[in-house]
């Protein structure tokens, strides 16, 4: 039997220094050594291999929001999202094992303590690659299954169709049905990879000149069933013009908030017409990644599957080191990346 190696005496984590005025930088941010956690009872002691790199974190340490189902980080607090490890210490009987592979929040951090029942033990052979796990694709697999009810032939519309939901969304819509996909981006070099292995089959650009409103409608001619939103804004209102009786509208995101320059991003006001939606009977609902549990697990299953026979890829970013995760945070929001930005630790 190969003798596991022994624990190091500390662990590197990232906390917020200073708030920042705008959109966060490197400088807000610093990585330091902390004593190695130790697990109690009821807990176990995860070797992170992979955490994932998010926007809301500008939302978050400017103090979050008001009902959302997490706090907002202050000066001194470690960052935390989603992340992928080992276990490597659990003093007692709850919990994964010890060697088993889990998925939990707390992020940020090389060794992170998480309460037994915060973490989720991933199938070995459930995805091909563990940063799969760090997908969003869940979360748009949801919105148009769950909540859109998307049928086949139907229009799509998917905001910041190049992020990390949007990515996976326009596959998603592509292998569930969907008559034509269109998408949005504010860059050229996106849109070509958009339209050539992400599904889509038009892409609106975001452009300081002219119409998005008169942009889709020229994408869209016969209008929009679905609308996958991540970005809110004159998107939104864009989408309330271009819908067809009965379309239906999810709510997953609102990056023209959480990504402009003035404020904290824990707001995104948008004006929207809401005699259209009267006319139109148009449905609009939110979802956060914690709704429908139980959807969780039928898209691990088929995403394995597609992922295996290539009938859908996982776009991401893999940045190497503790060190640069502030530079990658920040990259994101700048919109350098394609797709998941994930942190390789």
């Amino acid at each position: 039997m190969t003798a596991r190696p022994a624990l190091p005496r500390t662990s590197r984590e990232v906390r917020l220094a200073t708030l920042p005025e705008g959109l966060p930088r490197p400088e807000h941010f610093q990585v330091v050594d902390t004593p190695l956690p130790r697990p109690g009872a009821g807990e176990v002691l995860v070797r992170n291999a992979y955490f994932q790199v998010f926007p809301a974190l500008r939302t978050l340490v400017s103090g979050g929001v008001e009902g959302a189902p997490f706090p907002g980080i202050v000066p001194g607090d470690p960052l935390f999202g989603p992340a992928v490890g080992e276990v490597v210490a659990r003093p007692g009987p709850a919990g994964p094992p010890v060697g088993a592979w889990v998925s939990h929040f707390l992020g940020w951090r090389e060794y992170a303590v998480v309460p037994a029942e915060g973490c989720t033990t991933l199938d070995d052979g459930a995805l091909p690659d563990p940063a799969a796990h760090l997908s969003l694709g869940s979360l748009a697999y949801t919105a148009l299954t769950r909540i859109a009810g998307l049928r086949p032939g139907e229009t799509v519309f998917v905001s910041g169709g190049a992020g990390a939901t949007g990515s996976m969304a326009g596959q998603i819509a592509r292998l569930l049905g969907a008559g034509r996909v269109i998408g949005s981006t504010g860059s050229p070099a996106k849109a070509d990879r958009m339209t050539d292995g992400l599904g889509y089959d038009a892409v609106v650009m975001r452009a300081p000149e002219g119409s998005f409103s008169a942009r889709l409608a020229e994408a869209a001619p016969e209008g929009i069933d679905v609308f996958v939103d991540m970005v809110g804004g004159e998107q939104l209102q864009a989408a309330v013009r271009a819908a067809r009786p009965g379309a239906r509208f999810v709510l997953v995101g609102t990056l023209a908030g959480q990504l402009s320059g003035p404020g904290g991003g824990a707001t995104a006001p948008v004006e929207i017409d809401t005699f259209q939606l009267v006319v139109k009977r148009i449905t609009m609902r939110g979802i956060s990644g914690l709704d429908h549990p139980e959807a969780h697990a039928e898209w691990t299953r088929r995403f394995g599957g597609w992922l295996r026979s290539g009938e859908i890829t996982f776009p991401h970013v893999r940045i190497a080191g503790m060190d640069n995760a502030p530079r990658a945070l920040h990259e994101l929001m700048a919109g350098r990346h394609l797709g998941t930005v994930v942190v390789e630790t």
